[in-house]
Formats: C-alpha cells, structure tokens, sequence
C-alpha cells in the first residue's frame, strides 16, 4: 500500500523561507536606502571641497592641503563666491544634512555624517569671521574646532613656578626665574651644526617604532627641510600618495627634548601618519572626498594636533625616552648628559603651565588686557624672554584659538585612550587605540563619551 503523504512537515519549512526572503526585502531595502544616503553625501562632500577652495581666496592659509581630484580644484578655482555666498551655501549643505535618516547601527556612516556637518559649520563660521563677525575666544574654538579650554586661576600657574623655583639652580645669583629657567636650559640646546644629524636620528626612530605598531603604505616617506622667519616651530606639509615635506625652522634654538617632539609630533605617529592613514582609510578606500582637504579650521584639527602631541609618548614612555636620549641624542649632539634627569623634571613642571597661554590670550583677545600685558604674561607665567612671548603672540595673532588644539586636544586624546585601556602600564594596547584614532572620523565630543 501506498503511504500517505502530508503536508504536516511542510508549513514550518514554507514559514522559515518566508522570512528569509521577507529578511532578505528588508535587507535590500536597507543597503539600498544607506547607498541613496551616501551617494547624497558624497554629493555635498563635492560642494563641501569647492567651497573650502573659495574660502581660500578670502582667506590665504584656510587650505592647508588637498589630494583630491584636480579637475575638481580647477573647478573650484574657476569660480569667485563671496563670502556670503559661501555662507549662504555652506547653511544649506547643512541643512540638508541634517535632514538624513540613518540607523543607529550605521555607526560609521553617522560618524561620517555628523563629521561633515561640523566642518561645513566650522567653515561657515570661518567665512563669518573674515566678513568680520566678532567671536569671543571660547565661541570661536567651540565653533572652529568643537572645545572649550579650562579656565586657571594665576595662583595654579604661581605654585608651579613655587616648585620651579625650588628646583632651579642659581637661586642666589639675583636673577629672576625665566634667567635662571634660561640658563638652565642652554645646555641642552643641539649645536646647528649637528641638529639634522639629530633631527633624523629621532624621525628614524620614531618611524621605526610606529611602524611596529601601525601598517603604512609602502611608499609611505617625507622629505625635510630646514627654513627661517616662520611664525610656528615646525610645519607637516602633506602631499597625497603617503609623502610629507617637513620643515623645521631654525630661527629658535632647538632643544635635545625639541628634536625628539618635533619629529614625533610632525612625523612618526603624529601628523605624516595621521594623514597618511586619513588618506589610505577614509580617501582611497571609502572615497570619502571630505577627507581629501584638511582645512586649518575645523575639528579635526583638535585631534590632529591632539595626536601628535600624545603619540610622543606613546612611541617613547618616559623611561624609553630618557634612555633613547642619553645613548643616541644626547651623544649625537656633544650635551652633557649629566643633568638630563633634573631637566625632564624641569620640562614635566613647566608643561603644566601650557594653559597660561590659553588664558593670557583669551584675556587678550577679549580686550581684557592689552598687548604689552599679555606679552608680560606670558613671560611671567610660561617662563619665556621676552623674544619668545612676542613670537608666541605673534602664532596667536594669526592663528586664532587654533592654540587649544595642543594642549586641550593632547589632553582629551590622552583621556580617551586611557578611559578604553590604552594606559602606560598597556602599551599595546595604547597603540591600538591610538591607531582607531588616527583613521575614524571622530569629534571633539566624541572624545569625550
């Protein structure tokens, strides 16, 4: 006999299926919906690049580099928007960014659009000041680069410079505590005979730790040149395709601890990498034109900045610095090694009277005080001569809040890192936090989640 068949078996399989397939609609849906989204940012990042190259024109120095489409910059510079057409345009790019719909799930998609907006808004703002809009100093850095600097009382600053006192030889010489700082420091100072010598020295070891930690292209290389009357220490110039032209200026003396930061902060993990990993991860692979333009003003320089300043020592922890300095620098440039240990205690005293710069020039720029005070301040407060206090002013003059990038950015990168595990007693895992850093499009606020 024949059995007899039932369908019995056959209804939960039909019901599996259907929801797969329904799955599978919804799936689709989705892809296609977050592809609609992205191919409209991609549209706006277009526009957002053309109006950076028209703020340029009105403010020289806005573009600090591109490696993007060149027929797009000849585009760009084809046209001639006045500053209220840029502002006009840059609101309604937002707006309508502001208007997309992604899911919470699209974490890196929302970081990108919520990254978008903030620079358009940063160079909106831009183009409001060049119009001539006032901005006090804090509005101007929560605008430009999306922070705030703290605020110190002078009696912070007087009992740093208590301790310095206390430390510092020639207290019963009669000079004053910048003297004393002054001649304390000489000794340090890199003949400028022997200062490429020592300036390539630290950039090869910088390179080579990072590139323990971090994969780099390739090709990945700088090229270096040494210039006068420059307003900044050092400059990364960054040229697309993973190559750098760094410039160090040597105006300034430059210190045996100098040597070492600025190859960091400029090179190896600090800026050449940053832009390199920006290019490699967010450029070439994502085709996020956004990424392909770095204006001076704009939140990522908070992190920019940030980064280079916390990747010395994250490439050199104190100990491994202080070695790497008294068996290879320090020889290299004929110093005296003897005192290097009390200069490091010096060093680490007078790096928490950074914010007397902040405050001093947000007095400054608010007209609380005038420009000889402010120049007096931050001989008194950060222990410079007078030389010294005028070029820092001077950094201030034409570049704005721009300062707080430094220390505040070195400071929420340092605390970020540090909240995830990235601690001293974790090195590779420091690392690894720091290499997220460098190629996801972070805020400033997100550093502080």
């Amino acid at each position: 006999m024949r059995k007899k068949t039932t369908n019995r078996g056959r209804f939960p399989l039909l019901i599996v299926l259907f929801l797969l397939a329904a799955a599978l609609i919804v799936s689709c849906g989705k892809k296609e919906k977050t592809a609609a989204v992205e191919e409209k940012m991609n549209t706006i990042a277009k526009a957002y690049v053309k109006l950076a190259f028209n703020l340029e024109k009105h403010d020289r120095g806005y573009v600090d580099f591109y490696f993007g489409p060149e027929a797009l910059k000849q585009e760009a510079q084809k046209e001639n928007k006045t500053l209220n057409q840029i502002k006009t345009e840059a609101a309604a790019l937002i707006e309508k960014l502001e208007n997309f719909s992604l899911k919470n799930s699209e974490q890196l998609l929302n970081q990108r659009l919520k990254s978008l907006i903030a620079t358009l808004f940063a160079l909106k703002v831009r183009a409001e000041m060049k119009s001539g809009k006032k901005f006090t100093f804090d509005e101007e850095s929560k605008a430009l680069f999306g922070a705030v600097s703290p605020t110190f009382p002078d009696d912070y600053y007087e009992n740093i410079l208590g301790r310095l006192d206390a430390l510092l030889p020639g207290k019963e010489s009669g000079k004053n505590l910048t003297e004393r700082y002054e001649d304390f420091r000489k000794q340090f100072i890199v003949p400028p005979e022997k200062v490429d010598a020592v300036f390539k020295a630290a950039i090869d070891e910088g390179r080579k730790r990072t590139k323990e930690h971090i994969q780099l292209p390739e090709n990945e290389n700088f090229l270096l040149e040494y210039v006068k009357d420059k307003p900044w220490g050092a400059y990364n110039w960054f040229k697309g395709d993973a190559v750098s032209l760094i410039q160090l200026n040597t105006d300034l003396p430059i210190y045996i601890d100098r040597a070492l930061d600025l190859a960091c902060h400029e090179g190896y993990p600090g800026h050449h990498v940053f832009s390199t990993l920006v290019e490699q991860k967010l450029y070439k692979e994502k085709i996020w034109l956004e990424f392909s333009i770095y204006p001076l003003y704009c939140p990522q320089s908070l992190l920019m900045e940030g980064t280079a300043n916390f990747g010395i020592e994250v490439a050199f922890p104190p100990a491994e610095r202080l070695k790497f300095e008294k068996e290879v620098l320090v020889p290299l440039a004929g110093i005296d090694p003897g005192q290097l240990e009390t200069y490091y205690r010096v060093l680490e005293l007078t790096g928490k009277l950074s914010y007397a710069r902040n405050d001093t020039v947000r007095l400054y720029f608010e007209g609380k005080i005038e420009r000889e005070e402010a120049i007096k301040r931050l001989m008194q407060f950060q222990l410079v001569t007078r030389d010294r206090a005028q070029k820092s002013l001077r950094f201030v003059e034409i570049y704005g809040s721009y300062i707080i990038n430094y220390n505040l950015g070195e400071d929420m990168v340092r605390a970020y890192i540090e909240k995830r595990g990235g601690t001293a007693d974790n090195p590779e895992k420091r690392w690894q936090e720091f290499k997220k850093l460098l190629s996801t499009p972070l805020l400033p606020e997100d550093l502080e989640k």
